[in-house]
C-alpha cells in the first residue's frame, strides 16, 4: 500500500497498556509548496491553509470516541475537500505545483485595481482608430446598431470567460484560456482551434523581462492611460475642428452586388475586431486570490465593469465622432490617426500631434507585454513540465528575448502581413465571440432548451458562421486585389 494511505482502526475490546506496546508514533513529511501557492486550485479550499491560524491544531474532542470498525482510507493527505457545494458531489481536487514556477500564477495577489488596468489596456488598440471606416459602409444607423451589438455581444462572452474560470463541479480554476478551450473541446482539438489565434493576439524586448503578470500591472496602466489618451485626444481635435468640407454620409456601394455583399462583410469585421482581450481575461482573473467565501469573479467583474465602461467611453466617440468630421473622406489605411495628420497637420499644434504619436507607440509597447504573457508562460510549462523545477531567471531571459526578436524578425521579414490581416482576424474571432459560448454549455450543462441553452447555441453558431464568411472573404479580398510579396522590405 502507497504511503499515501492509511489504516484508521480501534480495538474492539478494551486491553490493559501492558498488553501490547504502543508503536512508535512515525510522522509522514508535510507536504509543501512555495508561499506563492497558497491560492492555487486546490489550496485555496483547503482547511490546513486559510490564514493566520493554517498550522494551529484544532481544539480536542470533548466527546469521547467511541470504537470503531477497522475501515481503509483511501484518500490521500495531500487531497482536501472543497467547497459546500462539491462536498456534496464527494469530489476532490489536488495540487499542481507548477502553478507556482509560472508566470501568470507565480503571484496571486492581485485585486480589482489590477484587473481593471489589465483588461483596459489589453482592451484597447489601434485597430478601434478604423472604426469610422466601417460606417462608410454601413451608415449612421446599421453603423450604430452594428457597433452596440458587438459590445454587448462581446461584453456578454467576457461576463462567460469570468464565471467559468472557477468549476463548481471539479474545483478547477481554469488560469488560461488555452486550458479551458482544451477542457471544453478534448487536448487536440482544443490546442487546434485556440492556439493558432492567441499566438496571433500575442504578437519590446527589455519590458518583457519583467517576471510575472501582477509585475506589469504597472505597465498596464500606463498602458491604459496612454490608450484613453490618445483615443481621446484624437476624437476631440476633430470634433472641435468640425466638418471637413464637403462631407458625405451616403455609404458606399460596390459596382456589383458581390462587391457590396463583401464591403458590408469587411464592415462587420471591421466593428468585431475593434474588440479584443478575451483570449487575456483568465490569465488576469488567475493572478487573484480566491476561496470558498471570497471567489475570484467578484473582483474581476467589477475590474471588468469599469474597465469596459471607459472602453466605450472611448470607442463610442472615436467612431461617431471620427465619422461626423470625416465622413467618406477617412482613411482606409490608419483610420482616425492619418486623417489627425491628413487633414490637420497645419492647424494643430505639432506637441498634440506628437504626444498623440507618442502615447499610440508607449501602449503598443505595453500591451505586448500583456498579450505575450500567455506565451511566455506556455515556453516556460514545457520546461517546468520536463524538468520538475521552477524556470531560472537566465533561461527566462533568453526565452522573452527569443520570442521578442522573433516577433520584430517576422515583422521586418514580412511586412505584407498586414495585408492578411482580416483573413486571420476571420479565424481569431471565434476567441472572443463563439467558444465562451460553447465552454458554457460544455462545463455549466445549462438546461437544455433553456433560455441560456438556446443563447450560447444561437450566439456560439452565429460567430462560427460569421467568422466563416469573414474568412471566405478575406481570401476573395486577397484573391482579387493580389498581395505585393516583397521580403524584408518594410515601408
Amino acid at each position: 500500500m502507497s504511503e499515501n494511505n492509511e489504516i484508521r482502526s480501534a480495538p474492539l475490546t478494551p486491553r490493559p497498556r501492558s498488553a501490547a506496546p504502543t508503536p512508535p508514533v512515525v510522522s509522514s513529511p508535510p507536504v509543501s509548496c512555495p508561499p506563492s501557492q497558497y491560492h492555487s486550485p486546490s489550496l485555496s479550499r483547503s482547511p490546513l491553509l486559510n490564514g493566520e491560524h493554517a498550522d494551529q491544531a484544532p481544539p480536542p474532542s470533548k466527546t469521547p470516541k467511541t470504537p470503531r470498525t477497522p475501515r481503509l482510507s483511501l484518500t490521500p493527505r495531500f487531497i482536501t475537500p472543497l467547497g459546500s457545494p462539491v462536498r456534496k458531489a464527494l469530489r476532490m481536487t489536488k495540487l499542481d505545483p507548477q502553478d507556482a514556477w509560472l508566470p501568470i500564477t507565480e503571484s496571486r495577489n492581485g485585486n480589482k485595481y489590477y484587473a481593471a488596468f489589465h483588461t483596459l489596456c489589453s482592451g484597447i488598440g489601434v485597430q478601434a482608430l478604423v472604426l469610422p471606416v466601417a460606417f462608410t459602409i454601413l451608415g449612421w444607423t446599421w453603423g450604430i446598431i452594428g457597433l452596440t451589438l458587438a459590445f454587448i455581444w462581446q461584453l456578454y462572452t467576457l461576463w462567460l470567460l469570468v464565471q467559468l474560470h472557477e468549476s463548481t463541479e471539479n474545483g478547477m480554476r481554469y488560469s488560461r484560456y488555452l486550458q479551458l478551450c482544451c477542457a471544453t473541446f478534448g487536448e487536440r482539438l482544443g490546442k487546434w482551434l485556440a492556439l493558432f489565434p492567441i499566438m496571433y493576439l500575442s504578437g519590446a524586448v527589455v519590458l518583457s523581462q519583467l517576471p510575472n503578470l501582477n509585475s506589469i500591472a504597472g505597465l498596464s496602466l500606463v498602458g491604459a492611460v496612454t490608450a484613453v489618451g490618445y483615443c481621446t485626444m484624437i476624437w476631440v481635435v476633430s470634433v472641435a475642428k468640425g466638418r471637413l468640407p464637403g462631407v458625405s454620409y451616403n455609404p458606399v456601394r460596390g459596382s456589383t452586388p458581390v462587391v457590396r455583399i463583401f464591403d458590408v462583410l469587411n464592415a462587420l469585421g471591421i466593428i468585431a475586431f475593434a474588440f479584443r482581450g478575451h483570449n487575456l481575461i483568465l490569465e488576469i482573473q488567475a493572478t487573484m486570490p480566491s476561496d470558498e467565501k471570497h471567489p475570484s469573479r467578484v473582483p474581476m467583474w467589477q475590474g471588468v465593469r469599469v474597465s469596459y465602461t471607459v472602453i466605450s467611453a472611448c470607442l463610442f466617440p472615436l467612431a461617431i465622432g471620427g465619422y461626423w468630421a470625416y465622413g467618406q473622406k477617412i482613411p482606409t489605411n490608419g483610420g482616425m490617426l492619418t486623417a489627425l495628420y491628413q487633414f490637420h497637420s497645419r492647424d494643430v499644434s505639432q506637441g498634440v500631434l506628437g504626444l498623440t504619436s507618442l502615447f499610440v507607440i508607449v501602449n503598443a509597447l505595453s500591451s505586448f507585454q500583456i498579450y505575450g504573457m500567455p506565451m511566455f508562460d506556455d515556453m516556460e510549462s514545457q520546461y517546468t513540465v520536463r524538468k520538475k523545477q521552477p524556470c531560472p531567471w537566465w533561461l527566462r531571459a533568453i526565452f522573452r528575448a527569443m520570442f521578442g526578436f522573433g516577433c520584430f524578425f517576422v515583422a521586418v521579414a514580412i511586412p505584407f502581413l498586414g495585408s492578411l490581416a482580416g483573413l486571420i482576424g476571420g479565424i481569431a474571432l471565434p476567441v472572443t465571440l463563439a467558444y465562451p459560448c460553447f465552454m458554457w454549455l460544455k462545463i455549466r450543462k445549462p438546461k437544455m432548451y433553456g433560455s441560456m441553452w438556446w443563447l450560447n447555441w444561437f450566439l456560439g453558431v452565429l460567430g462560427m458562421s460569421l467568422s466563416g464568411i469573414l474568412i471566405a472573404a478575406g481570401l476573395y479580398v486577397v484573391i482579387d486585389t493580389g498581395v505585393e510579396v516583397s521580403f524584408f522590405k518594410p515601408h
